[in-house]
């Protein structure tokens, strides 16, 4: 599965209109409003990096309401559960 964070600005009138569209894209799992330099944040995820291609300039980037997007793909993912693992001694 690889995730993509795609940072959103949105014409600031259809915010909650442009992130329910997002949010029924096939791909996009969340996204949230928020305060910041920008308006919405869409977790992507997919199988592989054409669908990422598919989804972003396909789909979130056609959007009504998006007027610009930048893309950051993810390594790897950390949970708070992983990163207490890693510091346990077999308690």
């Amino acid at each position: 599965m690889i995730t993509a964070i795609v940072l959103i600005h949105a014409d600031a009138a259809r915010i909650p209109e442009t992130a329910q569209a997002l949010a029924d894209l096939e791909g996009v799992t969340e996204v949230y409003s928020c305060a910041g330099d920008v308006d919405l944040i869409a977790m992507v995820r997919v199988r592989d990096h054409e669908q990422i291609a598919e989804v972003v300039t396909g789909h979130v980037n056609k959007t009504a309401g998006v007027l610009r997007t930048t893309t950051h793909i993810a390594f790897k993912s950390y949970s708070r559960a992983e990163v207490e693992a890693g510091f346990s001694i077999g308690e």
